[in-house]
């Protein structure tokens, strides 16, 4: 790693890519790891107790017993944020993994770590997406209800194959055709002064950031309307845009063949997570 980091595990803190896990870990082998993701921005953390709220909540639904309750889990995240500078841009990554069982995680093998390293917020430049022919699974076939890293190969082939063409991202669809997100974000469409994204239906993670910018919007008065969409339906939008912990709200200026520009509803979202952020 060419990056500052710091990660919290069994009591102390290690720099750089500490070795944390060994070939006999069940982790290794069964994936059974869950993780979140925050931020911190010249020294703020929006949303960073609803992340650490979110890991444990993870944990078990993958059978596993979280060893330490969000407190404990929170205080670590803000202790390795005050290993950087004031000023500095960070990722904020709380895990928890089993280290034995057979197949079945033994859920009081759980261990948890969390990692913090610089990570640069990226330029709200825009980026291009591509329909892809990965599908999200459904709640049925994978523990779609949990941040597993299981779940995660699957986003990794959309991106790579949405690459090898030229694109920046994935659009992938569930398992019946409708849109359900981005590869790495959730997705949204605006359409004559409105603000849509899919419904979550057990698909995909209903981001935290997501929730945030629905209720940022509606205080501000703009309709966002959560509900099933059709991929057709995003390039006849007036604009598309994502939100994620990584990029927060970032516009989309290619899909498909088509081109779009930021527009209002993608710059209003942004300027009021960022107001929100810089006063968390």
């Amino acid at each position: 790693m060419d990056r500052r980091a710091f990660t919290f595990f069994d009591g102390a803190w290690h720099e750089g890519n500490p070795k944390l896990i060994g070939p006999m870990s069940h982790a290794m082998w069964m994936a059974s790891t869950v993780f979140d993701g925050a931020r911190a921005m010249q020294g703020r953390t929006p949303d960073l107790d609803r992340h650490c709220a979110r890991l444990l909540v993870s944990a078990e639904r993958m059978g596993l017993e979280p060893p330490v309750d969000v407190q404990a889990v929170l205080a670590a995240a803000l202790e390795g944020v005050a290993k950087f500078g004031p000023d500095a841009d960070l990722y904020i990554r709380p895990m928890m993994w089993a280290e034995s069982g057979f197949v079945a995680p033994d859920p009081d093998s759980t261990q948890w770590a969390v990692s913090v390293y610089e990570a640069p917020m990226p330029e709200p430049k825009g980026f291009s997406a591509r329909l892809s022919s990965k599908r999200r699974a459904s709640p049925e076939t994978m523990p779609t209800l949990a941040k597993a890293a299981c779940l995660y190969p699957q986003a990794a082939l959309a991106l790579m194959e949405a690459r090898k063409t030229g694109y920046d991202n994935a659009v992938m669809c569930d398992m019946l055709g409708n849109v359900a997100e981005l590869a790495t974000a959730n997705l949204w469409l605006a359409r004559d002064g409105e603000v849509h994204t899919p419904v979550p239906n057990g698909t995909f993670l209903n981001g935290i950031t997501r929730q945030r910018v629905i209720d940022l919007l509606r205080a501000d008065g703009v309709t966002v309307v959560e509900r099933t969409i059709r991929p057709e339906e995003l390039e006849t939008a007036d604009e598309v845009f994502s939100t994620g912990n990584y990029g927060k709200v970032m516009p989309i200026t290619r899909l498909n063949d088509t081109a779009f520009q930021p527009g209002p509803m993608y710059k209003k979202a942004r300027e009021l997570y960022f107001d929100y952020a810089h006063s968390a």
